[in-house]
């Protein structure tokens, strides 16, 4: 028999019991479409992540860090990531450097490194037009602002560090009941700013202090002009931006305001230091993170790069496909037990057909074929309507997240990406499945002994 004549004899017998059929398929379209889904929406996270990390040339993005966040001043000799580590007096052998600006000059002068900056965010109350809101602003130097970190929506960057003009995100113009965010550039924005003063002119809130009924702070109001409205960062840790208004760093430093970055400044500046918490550093290539980060860590100081997370990022994801792969590869089982019990079916139905076939002259050989076909035509369909059926989910999905997320002012996301190594081995992978679930039946059906099935009723 030639292939065509097998295709024909199995698509007519799996036609005679239609509804069966239709059955066993749907099974194997659940399990691939759960199966397609579940990688798409990995793949599509992996992409999401990796493309992101490259557009904002994060790979070449160093974070440094002091040395000891409890000893401000000081730097720890030995190795306290060590199991047993106990710091004493005797791991403290001299000053450390401060982040300030000091280093953060020869920071720019070191080979690779392109632009070097200190993150200072300070809290600020900000009102514009009606509405206001508690934020934490961050100040910038323009060249970063430029460098390819932040993505506009509407407006410009500021042009230079003295420049009174900010850029705010749109999920905050959103919250500050803003729609048209062309309409918002150009327009005046105010920011209060509290700071301690121990002045003359604070006499009433100091003694109000000592007396314990208030706190010797005062309030400053700035106004800036809207230049630019950005997309907000949807992520945190090492990126340099995290806030949602970002102001010039020459404006920022005459304005009075208390820069706590986090928790530990407070310790800081109790201790009498003042120096930043964080340096972020932008590299001209990858290939000078290695020596840029010895350099550092030479001066003192603890770093992070997210280059040095990539193997653990890639090891997550993989998991992560392992993870997804196992639970689809529960319905391609169920699947499959429907294949069989369709196959094994088929065979009682037709014994004495098969038995007629034996008699004219068809071989085993012959039989397996004829069953195996009709388990392949089933992984086909299942594994073409399967893809079909993940592919709607994906777009369902994508669509109601997005639409649920933009409105928290999320960046607009494909949450699924389809390859084409994807779609093709996904049909087959359902035909490797549907014939390895038919190998029983075929066995099963290439023993039946001619004689007996011709006196089978």
């Amino acid at each position: 028999m030639r292939i065509s004549d097998y295709i024909e004899q199995s698509c007519s017998n799996l036609w005679k019991m239609k509804l069966r059929t239709f059955l066993t398929i749907f099974g194997v379209v659940i399990g691939i479409g759960a199966l397609v889904s579940m990688f798409a929406f990995g793949k599509g996270m992996q992409k999401n992540i990796t493309d992101t990390f490259g557009d904002l040339g994060l790979m070449n993005y160093i974070s440094v860090y002091p040395r000891s966040n409890n000893d401000f001043g000081r730097i720890i000799t030995g190795d306290p990531d060590s199991p047993g580590y106990i710091p004493t007096e005797e791991n403290y052998d001299k000053e450390v450097r401060l982040l300030d600006d000091d280093f953060v000059q020869q920071l720019v002068a070191v080979e690779g490194v392109e632009i070097a900056f200190p993150e200072i965010r300070f809290p600020a109350m900000v009102r514009f037009q009606d509405d206001e809101e508690f934020n934490i602003i961050q100040a910038l130097p323009s060249d970063v602002c430029k460098s390819g970190f932040i993505k506009i929506r509407e407006g410009s960057f500021y042009d230079t560090d003295m420049e009174e003009s900010l850029l705010i995100s749109d999920s905050l113009i959103q919250r500050l009941g803003v729609e048209d965010y062309k309409s918002a550039v150009g327009e005046q924005i105010e920011i209060s700013t509290i700071a301690f003063d121990f002045s003359l002119e604070n006499i009433p809130n100091i003694l109000s202090f000592l007396q314990g009924d208030g706190l010797p702070f005062t309030s400053k109001n700035y106004k800036f002009t809207i230049a630019g409205v950005i997309e907000r960062m949807g992520m945190s840790g090492p990126v340099p931006m995290r806030s949602d208004i970002l102001i010039p760093s020459g404006i920022s430093e005459n304005m009075k305001k208390i820069p706590i970055t986090n928790i530990s400044d407070i310790f800081q500046n109790m201790k009498g230091t003042q120096g930043y918490s964080m340096v972020g550093v932008k590299l001209e290539d990858t290939q000078y993170i290695d020596s840029v980060k010895k350099w550092i860590e030479d001066s003192g100081f603890r770093t992070f790069a997210l280059v040095d997370q990539l193997e653990e990022i890639k090891t997550v994801f993989i998991f992560m496909d392992v993870f997804l792969f196992a639970v689809g590869m529960i319905a391609i089982t169920v699947a499959s037990l429907g294949i069989i019990n369709t196959l094994v079916m088929s065979i009682l139905e037709r014994y004495k057909e098969i038995g007629i076939m034996k008699a004219v002259g068809a071989s085993d050989s012959d039989v397996k074929k004829i069953f195996l076909f009709e388990a392949g035509l089933i992984g086909f369909w299942g594994g073409v309507f399967g893809l079909i059926l993940g592919w709607i989910v994906g777009i369902l999905i994508n669509l109601v997240a997005n639409i649920l997320l933009t409105r928290q002012g999320a960046p607009y996301m494909n949450y699924f990406r389809f390859p084409l190594w994807l779609c093709f081995g996904a049909i087959i992978f359902s035909i490797l499945i549907s014939l390895t679930a038919g190998i029983y039946p075929t066995i099963r059906a290439a023993r039946v002994d001619p004689i007996v099935a011709l006196r089978h009723d």
